[in-house]
């Protein structure tokens, strides 16, 4: 309790006690109550703020400091022990904190503040990770492990000695020589990724509710009741300090002057350090003797946090001569000679403002989630995908939540789930519609058994050929400059975001016209959608309503294509329609405005225009593989589509093979060669192909090799993988699926989709599944996903 003091305004008194009773409240959340499967209610990055503002408002006011404050405590309970059926533990030597940072200007000032109390002495500095998992503390009596507690308040934790005894990297009995008659060992339990991917796989097949995190998932695991089902969680260990040491000879512990010192000991006796986490990647991270350095190796670990085996969510800085440290001390809370530097959040909290639904460019209607915009991972986001109705269900997310939103370097953005502590009392379930919200169409499966509804109107839904043409468009089909989204649009919904603009007029905004007309709802009118929609020009036809029509356009038909756009810097009231393709005709002089009776000249076909035909052109000659991908046949891939056109070599030569013919294709199985000859046979489908080859498209096809190589990004790279065929499954740190198995070919190697005895090599990945174990029953040699570069850049030798 803070007393009230004079100089204290009672607007900071009151602040204070709000940020205490939130941080607090946080901690609980966090420490004690989280259950495996939930979420806090506070993200991370909200609890570092909130802890932020209270050391800011108790440095303006150092009255306010008190023993109990959150700045000079640890987080966590001593008193849920009891309740949670586990022990009471008292540690030997307090499990402290470390302060965090939060930028290179706070590791900056730690420097300064460590360098200034040395008082010139030299020093080093040791980098370490800092895994996100759970504080634990092993006792060792006589070399034997006695208890496993958890940190608790610092002082005080839970005795979880029998679940700690099922983790594999904990030794029951220390090894090797110089073991103490006690010690305490600090670090941290944590269910490493791929253990957890798993985890998830089989409670979502079992229909249980998944789990949030890693981090909570180890929590649950290691509160078991029954030691049998925590031996069933693959839980692990890391140390990376200690606590109470008693040695039976005082001068045992004379070599140990750093903190390399320490980790070489530990790991003599069979545990294992955080030292070991960078070195999987080959990197050292003691001995740094500056700044600079210290910036770099942020660096590194930040571009790499998404590398390792289990999470990381910052960097641990902490001086490596022991001497050094005692001489720094520590305040009530946490080190002077450590800081912990956190990473940018990548789970933020934010509003569900609703969940609206996308139609795909082969019919799938997909639910996303609209939220209040937010900052995660560096960037913002205001929009994020919920893949079906049944996986909305499952998260049981619903408009109006607060929810859980991650992001993770280019990971897309993902909402995890709600935070059900804030759901608003009431909150009705979402429901899917069962119309297209394009065409209108009844939406269904497209076979049963089939979790996605999708729109069975391929060939007129006008939200599908746009994403049809969006993809011709893209990099790995035709590569157009100027057919991206915002192009395809203009082609084939040019009255896209109408509505939005009718919206802004109702709501008091209005829109400017290419000749400078204003239009706004006038006051005392009707301000219903219907009113607005006189006020606006009649709505333009697409120019294009089908792909088959794309080779055949000309500079002429692109003329007239209007299209909506906010005004910047109004927040969507105000809008305006501009041209799309050609450029904005220009105001004539006085003297021919007089003349004609007309303010402005013609359009003009500029830069715009003429790029986007010339790319037109371009993409007529190119390889035939390219054409494949970008008539949007189900199942065919940049791969696969290589494969197809080494074999056939022409189109006229596919549109007339069989599903058998196709099938014999290397890597082509039943599933993509019926999927290629099911496509031929649509009506709609041929007149794509007859417009594009009477346009010219794939009449002269450029040499394959060449592209493929050029795709991955180097044309003169060795190939070291020639005559190996290679299959990629699971996650491959830093690649896509489809740009690892670019990758393999621009090497000379065959990548393929699936694995058979004509497989030399496959190379897996975190959630590496029925490929994984196919390969291993038929012998096939298998390279993790770790080796991928060296695999690469040496060959199988190398790997």
């Amino acid at each position: 309790m803070v007393k009230k003091k004079t100089s204290i305004p009672e607007s900071a008194l009151a602040q204070h006690a709000d940020l205490v009773d939130q941080i607090e409240a946080a901690r609980t959340d966090y420490y004690d109550q989280t259950p495996e499967t939930g979420v806090t209610r506070l993200s991370d990055a909200e609890y570092d703020a909130l802890f932020v503002q209270l050391q800011l408002l108790e440095a303006a006011y150092p009255d306010l400091v008190t023993p109990d404050s959150p700045t000079q405590t640890v987080g966590g309970s001593g008193e849920t022990a009891n309740t949670e059926g586990f022990p009471p533990h008292h540690h030997l030597c307090q499990m402290g904190s470390i302060d965090d940072v939060f930028s290179y200007a706070e590791v900056d000032a730690w420097w300064a503040r460590v360098e200034k109390s040395l008082e010139g002495q030299d020093f080093s500095v040791s980098a370490e990770v800092k895994v996100d998992g759970l504080a634990m503390s092993l006792t060792y009596l006589h070399g034997t492990l006695a208890v496993g507690a958890t940190r608790g308040d610092g002082f005080t934790g839970e005795d979880v000695t029998e679940n700690v005894k099922t983790i594999a990297t904990v030794p029951v009995r220390l090894s090797g020589e110089n073991v103490p008659e006690l010690v305490e060992i600090r670090g941290e339990v944590y269910l490493p990724l791929a253990d957890f991917a798993a985890m998830n796989a089989a409670r979502e097949r079992d229909g249980e509710k998944l789990f949030a995190n890693p981090r909570n998932a180890a929590t649950g695991s290691l509160k078991q009741k029954d030691p049998v089902q925590a031996a069933k969680r693959p839980l692990a260990f890391l140390a990376h300090g200690v606590g109470e040491v008693r040695w039976a000879d005082p001068g045992a512990a004379a070599h140990l002057e750093t903190q390399e010192d320490f980790y070489e000991l530990l790991e003599s006796w069979g545990l294992h350090s955080v030292r070991e986490t960078p070195a999987s990647l080959g990197m050292s991270l003691a001995g740094i003797h500056s700044l600079a350095e210290i910036h770099t190796v942020l660096d590194q670990m930040t571009a790499h946090r998404h590398d390792f085996a289990h999470q990381i969510d910052g960097v641990v800085l902490k001086v490596d001569s022991f001497a050094q440290r005692d001489a720094l001390g520590s305040t009530a809370r946490a080190p002077r000679w450590a800081c912990a530097y956190k990473f940018p959040p990548e789970e933020v909290h934010t509003r569900l403002l609703g969940i609206e639904v996308q139609v795909g460019r082969t019919g799938r209607v997909t639910p996303f989630g609209v939220m209040e915009r937010v900052l995660v991972d560096g960037s913002y986001v205001s929009r994020a995908t919920l893949h079906n109705a049944k996986e909305v269900a499952r998260k049981d997310v619903r408009p109006g939540d607060t929810v859980v939103l991650r992001k993770a370097g280019d990971i897309i953005p993902e909402i995890l789930g709600p935070v059900m502590f804030l759901r608003p009392a009431g909150l009705p379930e979402w429901v899917m519609p069962d119309t297209c919200p394009s065409c209108g169409t009844e939406l269904g499966a497209q076979k049963e058994g089939d979790i996605d509804l999708r729109c069975p109107n391929q060939s007129g839904c006008p939200a599908q050929i746009t994403e049809r043409l969006i993809h011709v468009g893209s990099r790995n089909a035709l590569d157009i400059e100027g057919l991206g989204e915002e192009g395809a649009l203009a082609l084939t919904q040019p009255e896209f975001g109408r509505g939005d603009v009718a919206a802004a007029l109702a709501a008091g905004g209005h829109c400017e016209l290419e000749d400078g007309t204003i239009v706004a709802v006038p006051s005392g009118e009707p301000r219903s959608l219907e009113a607005i929609e006189d006020l606006l020009p009649p709505p333009q036809s697409p120019v294009l309503t089908s792909e088959a029509g794309l080779f055949a356009l000309q500079p002429e038909d692109l003329r007239d294509v209007m299209v909506w756009r906010e005004i910047p810097g109004t927040g969507g009231r105000d809008w305006q329609q501009v041209r799309f393709f050609w450029a904005k005709p220009r105001p004539l002089p006085k003297a021919a405005q007089e003349a004609t009776g007309q303010r402005f000249g013609p359009p003009v076909a500029g830069k715009v225009v003429q790029t986007f035909f010339e790319q037109l052109q371009a993409a007529k000659s190119k390889e035939l593989w390219r054409v494949l991908v970008a008539l949007s046949i189900r199942h065919l891939g940049p791969v696969a589509a290589r494969t197809i056109a080494r074999q056939f070599v022409t189109m006229s030569a596919l549109r007339v093979a069989s599903a058998e013919q196709l099938g014999e294709a290397e890597g082509i199985g039943e599933v993509i060669a019926a999927s290629i000859r099911d496509w031929f046979t649509v009506p709609w489908h041929q007149e794509i192909v007859d417009a594009w080859e009477a346009a010219g498209v794939g009449a002269v096809s450029k040499a394959e090799g060449a592209s493929e190589a050029s795709l991955a990004g180097d044309t003169n790279l060795a190939p070291t993988l020639e005559g190996l065929t290679v299959v990629i499954t699971g996650n491959i740190p830093g690649y896509t699926r489809e740009s690892a198995q670019l990758a393999v070919e621009a090497r000379g190697g065959k990548a393929t989709g699936s694995v058979s005895k004509k497989t030399d090599l496959v190379v897996a990945g975190a959630g590496a599944g029925s490929k994984l174990s196919k390969a291993q029953a038929l012998g096939i040699p298998v390279i993790e996903s770790a080796g991928f570069e060296a695999l690469l850049e040496k060959g199988i030798s190398g790997a």
